[in-house]
């Protein structure tokens, strides 16, 4: 019996064979699959965060309103614990005037880490309260100081904050030139010629018009399709302060697009960054790093523009990681409906991604929500990324369970999160995690629609506790923050491969640090850094469960070969 993907995504209930289903990955759980014991706690209350985000007004009215806002982990004091940085919407006259305004004196929120699990809000006197209609933020060293700077998106108008390295922030958004007068989402900071500066991509959405209402009320407020595609930008750092728009010379302004988020990945092991732009309800964009300064948009032949079906899906966050640990980047993207999980073909001696929603599991445990905020991590250490989905309502503020998946070693997922957070309903947007107790475990942050920031602990049991390695990388011929370094680490006999990138999923900015789960091992036996520099260093037997610093050796050999220590 063949049976199409959406019969069987539709199965639940009907009499469907059991086998077709495990064929496809979406058989009920094995008897034999490891309890759920790992949990998110809900510590917002304790932490001293009191994040509330704002869309201005009393009534969602518009897509503007609705898209949300991003959050990032980042260590702007250098204490060696991640602050968060928390962007945020507000009332605009003539923007965000179809109903009562919400009466709150919204503003970006920086919160300081205090190291005892709380946190205390320093945005005033950090100067980074932001301006205008705040969407996504993306974190870098941009000018390679040792200090990492801050990127706001927005409505009409993006802000770039240079860190001073004493606890403030200066606004240098005309001085850089960075200024973007659209519709911006997501953005990422990259190297992407490869010159030891960090770039800026900038991805825009749309051309939204206030004062355009649905003639019937039924339809709440118009789509994305009601509105024009915006182009996305690239800006070149200059490597005094200031930035050049090479939007299109590079290529990157070729099509418009309506981006809702962007990352960044070799996804095909030539040693350059790579673009992946998730566009809302059109064909996203693959864009591949020619070497030359210039791109080309490859998603179409790569099979990623699309959804399994040749749908236009509702993309919105995407991340790439090496989810079968074999040394190729896999990309998921949250969307409208059944999520996309894209496995990289190369590893199966194919040269185009492969559409494993289904028969991964994923569809199955997805597809009654919309997902917006996203992470692969490695939640329970066991050396396997798993996948976090945060799910909402689009535009009718439905809350929904958000989803944890367990990945199972074998190319498929199971649904794992029942209990505490994955058993409350919520309107997610965006979503950042890292380890910001530093006890090894990735934690998160969620924002909600209109409502407050959650911040989540990862607190597995004592007795399945397992090890782990966090680095963290300083650049010195490559960018600062190391961003573009593949790490391998071997330990067990297991290799994994963890790519060190700024945004990842949906208007957020995950930890800087590459983190490594290590099962039972005590050790990474073999530790291989690739640097965007052509440098390759090997570290060898370093003990588990503690913050590396690596710094990029200072070159002694010809680019590509091995620096062993």
């Amino acid at each position: 019996m063949t049976l199409s993907r959406r019969q069987l995504l539709a199965a639940a209930g009907a009499a469907v064979p059991w086998a077709a289903l495990r064929a496809w990955g979406l058989g009920p759980v094995p008897r034999n699959a490891p309890p759920a014991r790992h949990h998110f706690l809900d510590v917002t209350a304790r932490s001293g965060i009191r994040y509330q985000h704002s869309f201005g007004e009393k009534r969602l009215s518009s897509i503007l309103e609705g898209t949300g806002a991003g959050c990032a982990w980042l260590d702007y004091n250098h204490d060696g614990w991640l602050d968060l940085y928390v962007v945020n919407g507000r009332h605009l006259p003539g923007v965000t005037n179809h109903s009562a305004p919400d009466g709150r004196d919204a503003t970006n929120h920086l919160y300081r880490n205090n190291g005892d699990g709380t946190f205390t809000d320093v945005t005033r006197e950090a100067r980074v309260g932001g301006r205008g209609f705040a969407t996504g933020v993306t974190v870098g060293d941009f000018d390679n100081d040792g200090w990492p700077d801050i990127f706001v998106t927005g409505y009409l108008q993006s802000v770039l904050y240079h860190n001073n390295g004493d606890g403030t922030f200066t606004d240098v958004t005309l001085d850089a030139g960075v200024s973007n007068p659209y519709y911006a989402t997501s953005a990422a900071f990259l190297d992407y010629d490869r010159d030891g500066r960090l770039d800026l991509f900038i991805g825009n959405y749309l051309e939204f018009i206030p004062s355009y209402r649905e003639y019937y009320k039924g339809e709440d407020y118009p789509g994305p399709l009601d509105y024009a595609p915006q182009l996305n930008r690239l800006l070149h750092n200059n490597g005094d302060g200031s930035f050049t728009d090479v939007s299109r010379e590079s290529g990157i302004a070729r099509a418009t697009g309506r981006a809702m988020g962007v990352t960044v990945g070799d996804y095909d092991n030539d040693g350059w960054p790579d673009i992946f732009v998730a566009n809302d309800s059109m064909e996203s964009f693959l864009y591949r790093n020619n070497h030359d300064g210039t791109f080309t948009n490859v998603a179409l032949e790569q099979n990623v523009a699309f959804g399994e079906d040749g749908e236009a899906t509702t993309a919105m966050g995407p991340v790439f990681a090496d989810c079968h640990n074999q040394g190729w980047l896999d990309l998921f993207v949250s969307d409208g409906s059944y999520q996309r999980y894209y496995r990289n073909g190369r590893a199966l001696h194919r040269a185009y991604f492969l559409d494993r929603t289904a028969r991964s599991g994923i569809g199955r445990a997805c597809g009654p929500y919309v997902g917006w905020g996203d992470g692969i991590l490695d939640y329970d250490n066991d050396g396997w990324k798993d996948i976090f989905i945060c799910d909402g309502g689009l535009a009718w503020m439905i809350p929904m369970k958000s989803v944890l998946l367990r990945n199972n070693h074998r190319g498929g997922f199971s649904r794992v999160g029942h209990g505490g957070f994955f058993a409350t309903r919520h309107v997610c947007r965006g979503a950042c995690f890292g380890d910001y107790d530093n006890d090894g475990y990735v934690d998160a942050f969620v924002t909600t629609l209109g409502g407050p920031g959650i911040l989540l602990r990862n607190t597995p049991p004592e007795d399945a506790r397992n090890h782990w390695l966090t680095l963290r990388l300083e650049g010195t011929r490559s960018n600062r923050d190391g961003y573009g370094t593949r790490l391998f680490a071997e330990s067990g006999g297991v290799r994994q491969m963890v790519e060190a990138v700024s945004a990842s999923g949906y208007l957020s900015q995950n930890d800087p640090r590459p983190h490594f789960g290590l099962g039972h091992h005590q050790q990474v036996d073999r530790l291989t850094l690739h640097w965007p520099s052509g440098t390759v260093q090997v570290l060898q037997a370093i003990p588990a469960d503690q913050i590396l610093h690596v710094k990029e050796p200072e070159p002694t050999v010809a680019p590509g070969k091995e620096s062993v220590r």
